[in-house]
């Protein structure tokens, strides 16, 4: 099942229930061989950047697999999934017998979703594949994303890994496999997906609906990184007004004008409902403090190296904490930012 509709980005459609999907052909192509020979691995690790359509790849196979539960008389090519069929309406509402969708789950009393996937969400799993124990059918399981498993449900989700139902499949979603445990990812068949193309970007973006301003074009594609969540955090969001402010606080001396700058800066990432910004933010902070790492080492600095990995990490952990506990994020992003500047 997926999650609340407000887990998904303004301007963007979830992925159960889209129907365009653009540069991944190449994946697609090798799915449907794989399916097609009967020897499509049960569990198939979908890798790569986050918002370049690994769970939309991952609803279209699941789609194909379900229309076709005869791998030998299905096509070799997974086509658009036809939005009239009932196999397409149950998985885009949810109420599929046949496929289940692990994600984090919404706290109601908090008012938020959960920091990781439970091992009660796993356990939904188990129930899912012993009340269809029965069925000749597919058992299509999607977890988006493994990256966000505590250690119980990552022990669980291996276990199932390891001894899988009959006509059982996973289809495990990770922005950044190498934080996998490596049990897990050993009993997965890699799929790495790459960010898409500005002509891929583009596309999916008109797709969506928008239409891409000339002027800023360059600065956009440059700065999503061949993602569509982060294209849509950049325009929906704020994001590249957002980015313009911090390069104006770095490109400052130290003193008064810097601070004010900070402090709006800081203001404007601590407004009320502005989780995704915040977390947009602060991921570009770290991915830039963790370059400066890389460059620094590659350059021969290894002791600015390791200053700003440890930075990086400081920052994490700090982060986590405020979103976990709902701490104030003007004062994490006033540190942070100053802890960058001034180390």
């Amino acid at each position: 099942m997926s999650g609340p509709e407000d887990a998904i980005l303004d301007g963007a459609r979830p992925p159960a229930e889209t129907l365009s999907l653009f540069g991944h052909d190449a994946a697609l192509a090798f799915l449907g061989r794989a399916y097609k020979s009967g020897k499509s691995h049960h569990a198939i690790l979908i890798e790569g950047p986050e918002g370049i359509g690994k769970a939309t790849l991952a609803f279209r196979f699941a789609n194909h697999v379900l229309a076709h539960a005869d791998p030998q008389s299905a096509p070799e090519s997974v086509s658009v999934p036809d939005p009239a069929s009932t196999h397409f309406r149950q998985v885009a509402s949810g109420a599929s017998h046949n496929l289940i969708h692990l994600t984090r789950p919404f706290d109601e009393k908090a008012g938020r979703f959960k920091s990781a996937i439970t091992i009660d969400e796993v356990r939904r799993a188990g129930r899912f594949f012993a009340q269809t124990s029965g069925s000749d059918n597919w058992r299509i399981v999607i977890v988006d994303t493994a990256d966000d498993l505590n250690r119980n449900a990552a022990n669980a989700i291996l276990k199932m890994l390891e001894e899988p139902p009959k006509r059982a499949m996973f289809l495990v979603l990770s922005h950044a496999p190498g934080k996998l445990l490596p049990t897990i990812r050993s009993r997965c068949l890699p799929l790495p997906l790459r960010p898409l193309s500005d002509h891929d970007l583009e596309s999916a973006l008109k797709a969506l609906g928008f239409e891409i301003n000339t002027q800023s074009r360059d600065a956009l594609f440059a700065q999503a990184g061949g993602s569509v969540s982060e294209a849509l955090k950049l325009v929906n969001y704020g994001g590249l007004e957002i980015l313009n402010a911090f390069q104006n606080v770095l490109s400052q001396a130290p003193g008064g004008q810097q601070r004010q700058d900070l402090i709006k800066l800081a203001d404007a990432l601590s407004a009320k409902g502005g989780e995704t910004i915040f977390a947009f933010f602060t991921d570009n902070l770290i991915r830039r403090i963790e370059g400066g790492a890389r460059t620094a080492a590659m350059n021969g600095d290894l002791a600015g190296a390791a200053r700003l990995s440890e930075l990086s990490s400081a920052l994490k952990e700090r982060i986590d904490t405020s979103v976990a506990y709902n701490l104030d994020r003007k004062q994490i992003v006033m540190n942070a930012i100053e802890s960058y500047l001034f180390g």
